[in-house]
């Protein structure tokens, strides 16, 4: 686990027992994150997501030691105003830029971007629509990961159908507490 100075660390513990109101990844998913963000010195994240900011946190811990940034979405507001405060309580606001509504929505306005590493945790119905909507945004050699393919395994299978059967991915699922897919855009 990383040494997160005490003030983070004391939100993120505040934030883990609010997991299952907010739906936030557990300390594993969000310590690979870190890890993920770390190993492949990511420059330019995109979270689908943002809930209360856990797993952003996380993500943005990382990004400040590859110099990187984090763009990151969410559909409600009072979600993304109490996010906002945890970025700025644990020091990463600085590089963090929130978008406010639907991710579908959102992704179109981000066409113009081009991403290494994006994290998807939203509305299980739309990961396919989502994924159509990033493929284009992720260079080659980028990172597609995707929390709770094991316990909403019928509402993401058609995204799973769709990225498994892509000969331009590669992927594994590893088994974490809700299964998180990683896949990687071939070069």
């Amino acid at each position: 686990m990383p040494n997160f100075d005490k003030k983070t660390e004391e939100i993120l513990i505040a934030l883990e027992k609010t997991q299952e109101e907010f739906w936030n990844v557990d300390r594993a998913t969000a310590n690979y994150l870190n890890l993920m963000v770390k190993a492949l010195n990511v420059q330019n994240a995109l979270e689908i997501g943002t809930s209360n900011g856990y797993s952003a946190i996380w993500i943005a811990k990382g990004l400040k030691e590859t110099n990187g940034k984090l763009t990151t979405i969410e559909f409600w507001d009072k979600r993304l105003d109490l996010a906002k405060e945890n970025f700025k309580e644990c020091g990463v606001d600085d590089i963090i830029t929130t978008k406010l509504g639907s991710a579908s929505d959102v992704l179109l306005d981000l066409q113009n971007e081009i991403y290494d590493f994006v994290f998807i945790d939203a509305n299980k119905l739309e990961y396919l629509n989502y994924f159509k909507r990033i493929d284009p945004i992720l260079k080659k050699g980028g990172v597609i990961l995707s929390d709770n393919i094991i316990s909403h395994a019928k509402k993401v299978q058609p995204f799973l159908d769709e990225i498994l059967s892509r000969k331009d991915y590669q992927s594994e699922l590893l088994n974490f507490q809700d299964g998180l897919l990683i896949s990687r855009k071939n070069l």
